[in-house]
């Protein structure tokens, strides 16, 4: 595996290539990440995988600087993976200058669940992808691989994607789970060994959620507040626990039918905060 910390070193390891396939992240990897790899190989004739924690889009008061880094690690699983390239830009390789030009997306897409209670979490996310796309993807084009644990991430990308007309194709990654059902997130290496055991509610709470609604999609009012008082009960502290159309993830009404829905949720259990959603 080929690693390159510059911009122009990774353009000149790409430089024969004509369809990389990408999968951008954050470093800290488990088994999601390294599945969305697989999924990538045979979507391009190169494998690139980044690793860059992004400060713009951490709100002041979260985890930049006490995210874990475990490059050894990451590294480990890249290449048991076949990952061919992995792109590891240094703040100063990325951000030369202060980043004065970022990509704000469209407020009725980004402004709603994650973008309300992490104000400009999207922009800072929109700001970098569209910079790496550059980076990796910008000299051919290329496909991208997203996971769709965080879903509204998902959309948001793709929407730039289609209003910018960038040469990238975007693919989706299941979301990845431990056997209990518990989504794999990064952020899981924070919980204590009780908070493990209990995460798993999140995702059964989203399960509940959705059967009430085929059952009684009217009262759905009721139901998702009836699923943020069961956590509330258990210790958590939910932001949102909602059903949504999805493909604006506006509110679901009586009308929309199963199979075009999704249940999405984010809940802090302890100091960490989870997010998860069923498709259904």
């Amino acid at each position: 595996m080929l690693i390159a910390h510059t911009i122009s070193d990774l353009r000149q390891a790409l430089a024969t290539y004509r369809h990389p396939a990408f999968v951008p992240t954050m470093g800290n990897l488990h088994g999601g990440h390294i599945a969305l790899v697989r999924q990538a190989k045979p979507l391009g004739d190169v494998t690139v995988a980044s690793i860059f924690v992004n400060r713009l889009q951490f709100l002041p008061h979260e985890d930049f600087d006490n995210y874990p880094r475990t490059w050894d690690a990451d590294c480990a699983q890249l290449r048991a993976a076949g990952c061919d390239v992995l792109f590891a830009p240094r703040e100063a390789d990325l951000y030369p200058e202060p980043q004065t030009f970022t990509v704000h997306p469209d407020p009725a897409l980004a402004d709603m669940l994650e973008g309300y209670f992490r104000p400009g979490f999207f922009v800072g996310v929109s700001t970098v992808v569209m910079k790496l796309f550059a980076c990796v993807l910008g000299q051919t084009g290329g496909t991208a691989v997203f996971g769709k644990k965080d879903y509204q991430q998902l959309m948001v990308i793709r929407h730039m994607v289609r209003q910018f007309a960038l040469p990238v194709t975007i693919v989706a990654g299941e979301t990845s789970r431990a056997a209990d059902g518990l989504a794999l997130s990064s952020r899981n290496g924070y919980l204590s060994a009780a908070e493990r055991q209990e995460a798993v509610a999140l995702s059964h709470a989203l399960h509940q959620l959705a059967q009430q609604w085929q059952e009684t999609p009217s009262a759905q009012p009721a139901h998702e507040q009836q699923a943020r008082d069961t956590l509330i009960a258990r210790g958590w502290q939910p932001d949102y626990l909602t059903v949504r159309r999805r493909h604006d993830l506006l509110p679901a009404t009586p009308a929309d039918a199963p199979g075009t829905l999704v249940a999405l949720g984010a809940a802090r259990l302890g100091t960490t905060r989870l997010i998860d959603n069923l498709e259904f």
